[in-house]
């Protein structure tokens, strides 16, 4: 199985530029649009795993393909550090209280993969979790699958030197302070341990009903653009929108006068 660490089989690629990133971008959001009215249409139930690097480019994927979409249909479930009841329930419960239902569209901001991967290496589960782990994982999304859920798991693979990149801008920028955690300054320590970690999360979890789709991003862009695509492949759809455009009624007609300004309270203009 290749690690992370083998950065020199990238393909270096000419950057895309903004015009032609929008451009594709804009019809790529046009076609999940018509996959949210084809999931509504058919009561379909998608489950979207969005695991990687941190820096990888995970947050950046997912409001892309948010951004267009009804958020009523499709939400994001990023979980923050379990409660003491939550460490005390079956491990994958309270990500099994957040799975679609009927005409949903879940996405996944890391997911029930923490276990094996920032659990495991940071000490916050024994040896004998992980093992039980990777070996309920699979029946677990076997059982998902078999009643009906789409699952789709993407793994964002970015290389040491990009990531470290990301990592002197993020620290730089007061904007993106917020997305260096005391546990991903960590994790800069334990490079290897993540790998094979990663590796064999891959080795146990990789299964025909379930497979897992590795999304390069070095570059942003194409990573956000080749994910899109690639799940508009999985799920077959058809355009369902609402024919045409849509017909708005008269606006009513009426001796209705607004009161003046001066009787509410107007935050001021400050540009």
């Amino acid at each position: 199985m290749a690690t992370e660490t083998l950065t020199d089989q990238r393909v270096e690629k000419k950057k895309l530029k903004n015009k032609e990133y929008e451009a594709h971008l804009a019809d790529l959001q046009t076609e999940l649009v018509k996959l949210q009215y084809w999931v509504k249409d058919q009561g379909l139930r998608i489950c979207m795993l969005f695991e990687g690097r941190d820096a990888a480019g995970k947050g950046g994927v997912i409001k892309r393909i948010t951004e267009p979409l009804n958020p009523r249909g499709a939400t994001v479930v990023a979980l923050g550090t379990p409660t003491e009841r939550e460490k005390t329930e079956w491990y994958f419960q309270r990500y099994a209280a957040h799975l679609p239902t009927a005409g949903e569209i879940v996405l996944f901001d890391r997911s029930w993969y923490n276990r094996p991967g920032v659990e495991r290496v940071m000490g916050f589960a024994t040896e004998q979790q992980v093992q039980e782990f990777m070996r309920s994982c699979p029946e677990f999304e076997r059982m998902l699958v078999k009643s009906g859920i789409i699952l789709l798991k993407y793994w964002f693979s970015v290389s040491d030197e990009e990531q470290e990149r990301r990592f002197l801008k993020r620290a730089k920028d007061p904007k993106r302070r917020w997305k260096l955690s005391p546990m991903d300054l960590q994790s800069r320590t334990k490079w290897i341990e993540y790998s094979k970690a990663k590796d064999d999360m891959f080795f146990n979890t990789d299964i025909p009903e379930a497979r897992w789709f590795t999304v390069e991003s070095d570059d942003k862009k194409r990573a956000r653009l080749n994910c899109i695509y690639h799940i508009l492949q999985q799920v077959p759809y058809k355009d369902v929108l609402p024919a045409g455009t849509i017909d708005l009624p008269p606006k009513q007609k009426g001796d209705y006068q607004r009161p003046p300004k001066t009787d509410h309270i107007v935050v001021p203009d400050a540009y």
